[in-house]
């Protein structure tokens, strides 16, 4: 059995593109920068800190419809889709990791204050690390992969276009919407969404016996998840 198999794939393809652009949106009402960020998640919590999980979490569920997607590429074309899923994969790692500075800089709205928060953020803003050298990741694995796509056979011509459109995404900590944030994810939503939708559809349907393992396993998985928030 191959893993993501087509139920974790598909729901995937779905899923992750969705919870992308839902975030990109939620965002949208507040500038770009880092200091209107601030400002933003200090006058409307709840709906900034909405938007970035939602985004944070669309970006953890695409490992999946990545892998899935590399999978039908590597048929025809295994060369390209190995660097195609190593560098989306890779980008997908270090967008995670902004989401922990933005986490970070929300809590010092908490404690410091708007304008502390903002020049502690500003005073790093600059600082190397691992992710600094491979920023280039981000929006060139898209695209690489969107050609990986075409020449495997696995997208058309249309959503190949739209799945290069998600290059076009800001990066970095701190970065709210903007006009390239909407077509970028809403690319990535045409160019993977009817694929996730075919490949469930394409499924076969559970048996009884696997529902009635998946609703305890999904009862201690939900327990863990309430114990981990207590450590």
């Amino acid at each position: 059995m191959r893993f993501p198999n087509g139920w974790v794939g598909g729901s995937a393809l779905v899923a992750g593109p969705v919870l992308v652009l839902v975030g990109t949106l939620l965002r949208s009402p507040f500038h770009f920068f880092f200091p209107d960020q601030l400002r933003a998640v200090a006058e409307h919590p709840a709906l900034v800190r909405a938007a970035y999980t939602a985004f944070l979490a669309g970006n953890v569920v695409l490992w999946a419809a990545v892998a899935y997607l590399v999978q039908r590429i590597g048929v025809r074309r295994p060369g390209w889709a190995t660097w195609a899923g190593v560098l989306v994969t890779v980008g997908l790692f270090e967008r995670t990791f902004h989401a922990g500075a933005d986490q970070a800089a929300f809590t010092a709205v908490e404690h410091l204050g708007v304008e502390g928060a903002t020049e502690l953020v500003a005073s790093g803003y600059g600082e190397l690390h691992l992710f600094s050298f491979l920023s280039f990741t981000i929006p060139f694995g898209w695209f690489v992969l969107a050609v990986a796509s075409h020449l495997g056979g696995v997208l058309g011509k249309v959503r190949v276009v739209a799945l290069a459109t998600t290059g076009l995404l800001p990066l970095g900590v701190l970065k709210g919407t903007e006009v390239l944030s909407v077509v970028g994810t809403a690319g990535l939503c045409v160019a993977l969404v009817p694929l996730g939708v075919r490949v469930i559809g394409q499924q076969r349907k559970p048996t009884r016996r696997t529902v009635l393992t998946a609703v305890p396993v999904a009862l201690g998985l939900g327990a863990l998840a309430v114990l981990s928030t207590l450590g």
